[in-house]
Order: C-alpha cells, then sequence, then structure tokens
C-alpha cells in the first residue's frame, strides 16, 4: 500500500502554527500553552498547568478519555534552542513549505510531534477507546529537564499510573531504547588578585581552573581508552567537554575569578555521581594552597542540568507497543539526551519515537519532512486500534 507523502491538512497546520512561535528556552512558553490548552476545550478535554517559578512558563497535562484506566503518555517539550548568529535562508519562525520539508526552529524537535498530536484528539475521543491517552508536554527541556520534573511529580499527586510514555524526540519513526546521560555543572573558581609582577601574593583563579579542566580531559581520555564499549552509539563509550571558560580583566592583573561550564555523556548504567566526585575530590587537594594565600580562596560547583541516562529492555512493553504502532521490527539508540529517563525514573515504562532526524535539529534551516510528519500521524493514529494492546495490559 502506498504510504501518504505528506501529512493531514489540519495535522500539518498545527505544526505550522507552533512552530511559528517563539518558544526558545529564554522565554515564555505561555502563548503555546494557551493555544493547545484552548484547541482541547473546544474538544471537552480539560488540562491542567504546573509554571516555573516566576510563572512565565508551564507545562501542560490533559487526559483524552478522562475517567478511563491510564494508558498511553504522549510527551513533547515546547522549548526550542536558540537561533542567534546561525545562517538561516528561510525565517526560523516562518514555517515554510518547501521541497516536501516544513522549515522552522523545533519543526523537527519537537513541535512536529506535537502538532501531530494534538491534531488526533478529534480521532481519540472519536475512536472511544478502553483506556485513556494523556498528552504532557514541558517547558525547559533544552536546558536541563527541568519543566517535565514538576510534569511528572503533578501527574504522580492525581495518581496517574499509566501503561507506557512515548517521547516523541526525533528518530527517523524508529523506537529508540536507550541513550546517554546529559549532566552540566559550572565550576566556579574564587583566587585572590594581585598585580602580574607579583604572583606568589596571589592565586590565579584561571591557573586553578586549568588544572580543573586537565583533570576533566584526563578523565574522558580513561573512558575512551578503558570504559567497555556499548555497541550501537555514534560514541561508545562516556564522554567529558568543556563548554563555556571565563576570567580575567586584564593582562597584568592575576584573575581572582573563574568559571567554566563543562558536561558528562554518560552511558546507560555507568556511575555519573562517582564520575564527578572524583572531580570535586581532585579539586579538594588544590584548595589548602588557595588558602594559604586566601582563606576565602576555593573552588566551588552548581548543578545546571541533570538528564538521566535512559536504557528500556528490548521486551519492554512501552518498546513493544512502539514497534506495533509504527508496524517495524527495528529499534535504534540515539546520541542525545531526552526526558525519557525522567519518566523511566517515575515508573513508567517509555520508550523514545517521534517524525524526522536529530541531524537537522539544532542548526541553519532546520527541518522535518512531510512523509516523516505522516509516518508519525500513521503511528499515533494506530493508538485508536485498542488491538495495540496485549491482553492483560489495559489499565
Amino acid at each position: 500500500m502506498d504510504m501518504p507523502a505528506a501529512p493531514s491538512t489540519r495535522a500539518l497546520e498545527m505544526a505550522r502554527t507552533l512552530v511559528r512561535m517563539n518558544t526558545v528556552s529564554r522565554e515564555s512558553n505561555l502563548a503555546l500553552i494557551d493555544f493547545i490548552r484552548a484547541e482541547l476545550e473546544l474538544h471537552g478535554v480539560a488540562s491542567r498547568l504546573t509554571f516555573d517559578d516566576d510563572r512565565r512558563k508551564a507545562n501542560l497535562f490533559a487526559t483524552v478519555g478522562a475517567g478511563k484506566p491510564a494508558g498511553v503518555i504522549v510527551s513533547g517539550h515546547t522549548d526550542t534552542v536558540p537561533w542567534d548568529g546561525q545562517d538561516w535562508s528561510v525565517d526560523p519562525l516562518g514555517a515554510e513549505l518547501r521541497d516536501g520539508r516544513l522549515y522552522g526552529r523545533g519543526s523537527a524537535d519537537m513541535k512536529g510531534f506535537i502538532g501531530l498530536a494534538l491534531a488526533q484528539v478529534p480521532a481519540f475521543l472519536a475512536a472511544d477507546l478502553p483506556f485513556a491517552v494523556h498528552l504532557a508536554f514541558s517547558y525547559d527541556e533544552e536546558v536541563g529537564g527541568f519543566g517535565a520534573r514538576k510534569l511528572i511529580a503533578d501527574m504522580r499527586e492525581a495518581g496517574v499510573t499509566p501503561l507506557a510514555c512515548i517521547v516523541g524526540e526525533p528518530t527517523g519513526m524508529i523506537p529508540a531504547l536507550a541513550h546517554k546521560g546529559v549532566y552540566r555543572w559550572r565550576c566556579c573558581v574564587r583566587g585572590h588578585a594581585a598585580h602580574s609582577s607579583l604572583t606568589p601574593q596571589a592565586v590565579n583563579a584561571i591557573e586553578v581552573g586549568a588544572r580543573v579542566i586537565g583533570k576533566l580531559a584526563d578523565m574522558s581520555a580513561r573512558w575512551r581508552d578503558e570504559e567497555p564499549r556499548y555497541a550501537g552509539f555514534d560514541v561508545p563509550y562516556s564522554t567529558g567537554s568543556v563548554g563555556v571558560i571565563e576570567g580575567g580583566i586584564a593582562d597584568n592583573v592575576i584573575p581572582e575569578d573563574c568559571r567554566f561550564h563543562y558536561e558528562f555523556r554518560n552511558l546507560p548504567g555507568s556511575d555519573v555521581a562517582t564520575m564527578q566526585g572524583e572531580v570535586r575530590a581532585y579539586a579538594e587537594t588544590l584548595e589548602p594552597a588557595m588558602r594559604a594565600v586566601d582563606a576565602d580562596a576555593g573552588i566551588r560547583f552548581e548543578t545546571i542540568c541533570e538528564m538521566p541516562a535512559f536504557l528500556a529492555s528490548a521486551d519492554d512493553p512501552a518498546v513493544l507497543l512502539a514497534q506495533r504502532l509504527a508496524a517495524a521490527d527495528a529499534t535504534t539508540l540515539v546520541a542525545f539526551g531526552t526526558e525519557a529517563g525522567l519518566f523511566q525514573r517515575a515508573g513508567v515504562p517509555t520508550v523514545v519515537c517521534g517524525p524526522g532526524h536529530i541531524a537537522q535539529a539544532h542548526q541553519a534551516d532546520e527541518y522535518v519532512s512531510l512523509a516523516q510528519l505522516a509516518a508519525g500521524e500513521r503511528f499515533l493514529l494506530a493508538l485508536t486500534d485498542a488491538g495495540v494492546f496485549p491482553a492483560g495490559r489495559r489499565g
């Protein structure tokens, strides 16, 4: 049977509407959330919001089929990365259609999927399924998964115990059963300033920071050379990297402060607490010499991001469900982090599967093909067949 080369008109227009909204993580996502909420209300579906501390951003959780046994969470994040400095040939918020593609920031990651899910609400309602379908749309995934933590806590307080969660990140519509964790920290070094001719009377914060960075590089090299490989990942071992560094005010002033950001992308099963503990232990060995010059000198760490690794088994209920919905036996691993690990830690069987490819995300002229959106729509519509759940797994 020939497969459609594009999604339905309603689904495509829903995706385009979302792409046109600026929800870069530093901005509010409330206009988008209000749009989704109003759309759900048209179909009699209530939703609940959880806000960030400033009430500038919100998660949305809605149940299609309230009162039915909990079934499947369809999950996506509403925020996007910025496009500052990128050389786009189209308007990042234009949602332009060209050459069988939908262009725009978030088209692949992951407003295309959210638009598809929202467009299927009438079909979910008309099917009168024996289980509920939950829509879970979060904020701040791109900067650490902070919104999803509040969404999951609210879901648990409401007594929702779903059978499965589908995180619709771009996997080419192949169910992904694993990804690495993403953990980031800010290292803040406080030294002691002095004229550069009086170095023994100072603590050079940049030089101390460089020694910690060197330790991170040594750890990364050790993982590269010694860590057992995990076949299927593009880089089959844990990695570390430094992304941002700041410090110093002039060439002839010993710098008092240095700050840098670093991350670990750890394999499923590896202990990131032990990794970070090794960094802290090394930093502590540097502090006595620093405090011999200035008692206030030292090194501290601030957590920026904690996105746990995700690993499901091939016979996990969510993975099997996604394979049935996709009508395919294949599975894959993905290199990027998602909120899947957070749902899994909350006890929800989880899988990552959505339209598009991560290679097109986070860059100029981001796009998702209409064929991928069509495949994603077929995938979601397959939920209207109650037979996708094996006997005994309906609530």
